[in-house]
């Protein structure tokens, strides 16, 4: 029997990546998927590549109608099991060059978009539920041109610290993910000169992979992880840890 036999999941931002290989992992281990994606083409073809007990709905989580929506149509199953707010952005910006946009940009998705995501999420969340939420390496360590994004992973990472609180009545755990380098739509097109020195800043000196991911967040739903809550679980290679 799988680890998540009969529970329901919901994965944002479950179309490439991580959230992709979290999503078919989850249903290899008995889970039903939600994933959501605001790109039909990708949010198709990724429903097709995970092949059973998954639905895909199309939208954006920093529009919080779309999140009712989504909601609405998850609602059918009676409730949520897992919550894994994965959904994000990440785009480089030095400071002496950073616009509103960029600043609007990043927080409207990591950090509205993960707050109404949970928030919105609660009436169907079981008691004893899981919520994951993904952060980043950049949350704690200093990356130029990075700042904004860090930023919006240490508010990642401050909203499991009170959930944990306001939560635990309904023994709801709260819990971050944090990788490293992963290879991931977001480092494509980057040159070989930054990722050259991603690698260079790695204990295990390598790029993580989805998968590897993944795996931690099955940790984190399942019942492997019953006393774990409030915490912070990187995946990076060492690289926040040295």
């Amino acid at each position: 029997m799988g680890k998540l036999q009969g529970k329901i999941a919901v994965i944002t931002g479950g179309t490439t990546g991580i959230g992709l290989a979290t999503a078919k992992l989850f249903v290899s281990e008995g889970a039903y998927v939600f994933i959501t994606g605001r790109r039909e083409k990708e949010l198709d073809e990724a429903v097709k590549e995970i092949g059973s007990n998954v639905t895909g709905v199309r939208g954006d989580i920093a529009n919080l109608a779309d999140l009712d929506r989504l909601y609405e149509i998850v609602g059918a199953k009676g409730r949520i099991d897992v919550l894994f707010a994965n959904a994000g952005v990440g785009e480089f910006g030095l400071l002496e060059k950073l616009t509103e946009q960029h600043f609007d940009k990043i927080f409207d998705i990591n950090v509205k978009g993960t707050l109404f995501t949970v928030q919105k999420a609660l009436p169907l969340l079981n008691d004893g539920g899981s919520i994951i939420l993904t952060g980043s390496v950049a949350g704690v360590k200093g990356t130029p041109a990075f700042g904004v994004y860090g930023a919006s992973k240490a508010a990642v990472r401050s909203f499991v610290r009170t959930w944990t609180a306001e939560l635990k009545d309904r023994r709801i755990r709260s819990n971050v993910i944090s990788p490293g380098p992963v290879e991931t739509p977001i480092l494509d097109g980057q040159p070989d000169e930054i990722i050259s020195r991603m690698v260079a800043s790695i204990p295990m000196g390598r790029i993580g992979q989805a998968h590897e991911v993944a795996t931690a967040a099955l940790f984190l739903a399942s019942d492997d992880s019953s006393f774990v809550t409030g915490t912070e679980l990187f995946v990076d290679g060492g690289r926040a840890q040295i």
